[in-house]
């Protein structure tokens, strides 16, 4: 059974900072051509993300599953390789490892309190892992910087990934009242010229650790003061830490054992290449790594309010809870019987070429499907349906009811989604 989680198990984070943070959060300043924000794939309407498998990012227009790849020039030339992670209950303590593959977590090996992509180059400063996370998709290029040529961002993280961050920190300070934010918000910060990236993560951590702590499910109440599960739900409660084995990776506070493992869930998409790789696939904790031991294991992402966050696994593969379930209990057979219908994988004409490409490696995708780490679980129709109804019993009452929520306007005047 998992633990209860109460507020003390959150980071404190500054409530000016929070609010500041906000406005960051929905700002499309921070993108390399004004073009996307935070909040465009992590929307408040969406649950803390945004409805598709892959997303459609710097170039599209729109929101969630009503969000187009653009047109002309400014089209997006590639889908956003992996599904964007929910943001629920990132400011617990706990959280010691971020993104799919782990590619961010706390380490002393390159003296700023954390191994990332940006190795030595991180700056100093940062209060969380939450505010190294929020800096990475402003240095992406189908994210948030833009392609190659389009803007002074791009063209200085492809010299080296922190060379953007002080072209948007100017662009930030420069702002009247952004500036004057960050001086009543941050102690250290005399006048807008002292701004940095790290404030600028630092407010958007404390904007993401405060907005999306949740902890008031039926699951909750059941934790702290014994209040019973609808019988559906019980009876998911007991698989999950039962005979389904579901509690094996799903553990702790979080419902996650933060550990990376192999699901074997149908490949699809540009995949996330590494240097040498010949074919669009996605190798997992390996990309970050280098070891071979790593070969397509992923995160076990934390499941409270799960419900609201399809679709589903590393790459959204499916985009209702049911089939996810399914395909935990039996990957072997679920990945067999896989076709894109089952995701929410918007159409991009130009695009369909590469989607599917790698399922016509053989070689490919007898390794991915290879390892495995789970051993079948055989559920009756009935159990899957109990499950389901457990894991939507980890939704919040207050869920769709965040502090602070949208704002209606940016300090920047660009609009907002």
């Amino acid at each position: 059974m998992a633990q209860p989680i109460t507020a003390e198990d959150f980071i404190a984070f500054d409530a000016d900072q929070a609010r500041l943070g906000q406005l960051l959060f929905y700002d499309k300043i921070l993108s390399g051509n004004r073009n996307i924000s935070c909040g465009t794939c992590h929307h408040h309407d969406l649950g803390g993300s945004d409805g598709l498998s892959l997303g459609i990012g710097e170039g599209g227009t729109g929101l969630g599953p009503k969000r187009t790849p653009g047109d002309g020039p400014d089209r997006i030339t590639k889908r956003i390789p992996r599904n964007a992670p929910a943001l629920w209950n990132l400011g617990h303590k706990d959280v010691r490892v971020l993104f799919h593959d782990g590619r961010l977590e706390f380490s002393d090996i390159y003296g700023n309190g954390f191994d990332s992509p940006a190795e030595e180059w991180l700056p100093q400063g940062l209060q969380s892992i939450l505010a190294a996370q929020a800096l990475f998709p402003m240095t992406a290029q189908f994210e948030m910087a833009g392609n190659t040529g389009e803007n002074e961002i791009i063209g200085a993280v492809k010299d080296r990934i922190d060379l953007g961050w002080p072209i948007l920190a100017k662009r930030v300070r420069t702002i009247p009242d952004y500036g004057q934010m960050f001086v009543d918000a941050f102690d250290h910060i005399d006048r807008p010229e002292d701004v940095t990236i790290v404030e600028i993560g630092n407010a958007l951590a404390a904007f993401i650790g405060t907005e999306w702590a949740n902890y008031d499910s039926p699951y909750d109440a059941f934790l702290t003061n014994g209040t019973p599960l609808p019988e559906d739900a019980e009876r998911g409660r007991q698989l999950f830490f039962g005979e389904a084995r579901c509690a094996q990776c799903h553990n702790g506070p979080l419902l996650s054992d933060q550990d990376f493992h192999a699901m074997a869930l149908p490949p699809f998409g540009p995949g996330r290449t590494r240097q040498w790789d010949p074919i669009p696939r996605d190798v997992g904790r390996m990309g970050a790594t280098d070891d071979l031991e790593d070969a397509y294991r992923f995160r076990t992402p934390p499941l409270r309010n799960v419900a609201l966050t399809a679709p589903y696994g590393h790459n959204g593969a499916y985009a209702h809870l049911r089939d996810m379930v399914r395909h935990m209990a039996d990957p072997v057979t679920m990945r067999a019987e896989w076709t894109p219908a089952l995701a929410a994988l918007p159409q991009v004409p130009w695009l369909q070429e590469i989607d599917f490409v790698i399922q016509s490696d053989r070689l490919e995708m007898e390794r991915s499907s290879a390892t495995l780490d789970v051993r079948p679980v055989s559920l009756s129709e009935a159990q899957v349906d109990d499950l389901v109804a457990f894991l939507e019993s980890l939704t919040g009452v207050s869920a769709l009811e965040r502090p602070l929520g949208r704002p209606a306007t940016v300090p920047s005047g660009l609009p907002v989604d």
